[in-house]
């Protein structure tokens, strides 16, 4: 019996709309009222309603919290580490991570970052788009081609991403539904807390038998890499290994298959744009970009003042948490034009919406990849596909997390 045979039971397909509220919430457009704020002032200190839930009561000893809504002042953060502290995280998803990069300060996070970001070269990305990620949403494609319709999200965007990211991890197949599940179980800690901790409690033993079994026999997979890699003498213990893919997992799963979904409904929404992009596929980057800059799948990031500071003239106090609001500064009108609309063909300019400076995502380039392909698959599969008339409008919502639950379309395959 193998290490991951002694952890498996019968899979059963995991549905996105299961944890539908738990996870992200459920607004639709929480952009007005951001705007209405950052008109007021980029930088908010205290509580701010987003409208999206019952204000916290704040502790009246507590160190009033910072609220960022304005491009240049998230960017101004991001690139202040030393300022601006990423250790708030370990309080926030330490618990049911372990210690990752989330949370790491330099220079501890450029070496972390350095024994894990090998696996993710370019030369790697090659290979993975060749012999796996088109397979794998072919093979997505193939089970609804004949019906002349689908639900692109239930079918494909959230499928395609955690067989890619288990396959990686050198996974059984059995298994990928579970992978889904622990993953958004993970991320939705704050509204279930027993339930996150039992999933992370559930892949730390899941995980540290496969290390087990890939160090006595080591496969072509991103796990066997982990084992065996050195950077400048050091390497990655076994814990700090379980953690990096208990990030990894809901990174590599939620953030793909939530952009993918929001490029999807950006050009569904705008025909011109998805017949442009349909017969010019070298417009893909500047499609996926403004994707990520107009409904980023992440919207906040979280940092902590380390000393007392001033951003854009509004004093922060040392140890203040400060959310910065991805989704609210990728929409600054000081920095975009008409900003709440989806425009591949904008002049070209740089978003947070994979964050920025030295935490700048790590899978985004696995990211872009992996939904180009299935971009491409997807249009040289079903033709020019639309959305089902007879079918609810999709739409995005959520707060934390943004995507469609939903994408109904009907084609006819050439």
């Amino acid at each position: 019996m193998t290490a991951t045979d002694s952890t498996r039971v019968a899979a059963e397909p995991f549905d996105p709309f299961e944890l539908k509220d738990v996870v992200s919430g459920n607004i639709r457009d929480p952009y007005p009222r951001m705007r209405e704020l950052r008109l007021q002032s980029p930088v908010h200190v205290g509580p701010v309603d987003l409208g999206d839930e019952e204000p916290i009561p704040l502790d009246p000893s507590a160190i009033p919290p910072v609220t960022v809504f304005g491009f240049d002042e998230v960017v101004q953060v991001l690139r202040d580490n030393e300022t601006y502290s990423s250790s708030v995280y370990e309080g926030v998803m330490g618990t049911v991570m372990g210690r990752t990069i989330l949370q790491m300060d330099e220079p501890e996070h450029r070496m972390s970052r350095a024994l894990v970001s090998q696996s993710f070269r370019s030369k790697v990305l090659e290979r993975w788009e060749e012999q796996l990620v088109a397979v794998v949403v072919n093979e997505l494609i193939d089970s609804f081609i004949a019906r002349g319709h689908a639900d692109l999200v239930r079918e494909v965007t959230f499928n395609y991403p955690a067989q890619v990211i288990a396959h990686i991890l050198g996974l059984p197949r059995a298994d990928y539904p579970r992978f889904q599940r622990w993953a958004i179980e993970l991320t939705s800690l704050a509204a279930n807390w027993d339930r996150g901790m039992a999933a992370s409690a559930a892949l730390r033993v899941y995980f540290c038998a496969v290390m087990e079994e890939r160090r006595s026999v080591p496969g072509d997979d991103l796990i066997s890499d982990l084992v065996r890699v050195e950077v400048e003498g050091e390497r990655l213990e076994d814990e700090e290994i379980c953690s990096f893919l208990r990030l990894l997992l809901p990174a590599g799963v939620e953030t793909t298959y939530r952009a993918t979904g929001n490029l999807l409904l950006g050009l569904l929404g705008d025909r011109p744009q998805f017949d442009a992009l349909y017969h010019d596929r070298s417009l893909y980057a500047q499609a996926f970009e403004e994707s990520l800059r107009w409904e980023p799948p992440v919207t906040v990031i979280l940092r902590r003042a380390t000393r007392d500071t001033e951003l854009a003239g509004v004093p922060i106090s040392a140890g203040a948490d400060v959310a910065l609001l991805l989704g609210a500064a990728n929409r600054d009108e000081r920095k975009y034009v008409d900003p709440d609309r989806y425009d591949m063909f904008r002049e070209v300019r740089q978003h947070v919406g994979f964050g920025f400076g030295v935490h700048v995502c790590l899978g985004m380039h696995l990211a872009r990849m992996e939904s180009r392909v299935a971009i491409n698959t997807l249009f040289d599969r079903l033709g020019p596909f639309t959305l089902d008339p007879e079918a609810e409008v999709p739409h995005i919502e959520g707060m934390a997390f943004r995507s469609p639950l939903s994408l109904p379309v009907v084609f006819q395959a050439p």
